[in-house]
């Protein structure tokens, strides 16, 4: 399964988060090919600020993997990962995380984000997590685009 392949999975959750009135960021996760998880941002929905797109993916896919580490995982997110969201890529041990938008893409839009890039905290703190930019970014700055006319939107 190739980057924009996993990529496109995750922009069609994002969508699907942005219809549920979801913030519009998406994350799919594979594994020795096979797709093991494929989430939307569920914050609003659970009253949980945790609840990012590659957070709920990463509860899913260890739960059907069957175990909390996902070495070598291929990860798709719409956003480049947030210093949280980075972190817990980190501890699962993925091999390869793809993002579209920038942090500051998601500030832009209207989100309150930590501006650390990804890539500084990988360099900073030593992961081997490798790192592919701008995955698709066209399509995914889009989610921007549709979650600002969507009724999501009001909330934030």
């Amino acid at each position: 399964m190739s980057g924009e392949e996993l990529m496109r999975m995750a922009i069609r959750a994002a969508l699907d988060g942005i219809r549920e009135g979801q913030s519009p960021f998406g994350c799919a996760i594979a594994l020795g090919g096979e797709l093991l998880a494929c989430c939307h941002n569920t914050v609003l929905r659970e009253g949980d600020i945790t609840a990012h797109a590659e957070i709920n993916a990463l509860r899913q896919a260890c739960r059907v993997h069957g175990h909390y580490l996902l070495e070598g995982a291929e990860v798709a997110t719409t956003c480049e990962p947030c210093p949280m969201c980075m972190g817990a890529l980190h501890w699962a041990r993925v091999g390869r995380v793809y993002y579209g938008a920038s942090i500051a893409d998601a500030a832009q839009a209207g989100f309150n984000e930590l501006r650390v890039a990804a890539r500084d905290l990988v360099h900073l703190g030593g992961s081997r997590v490798a790192l592919i930019e701008n995955v698709l970014r066209q399509e995914c700055i889009e989610l921007f685009r549709a979650w600002e006319k969507s009724s999501a939107r009001q909330v934030y």
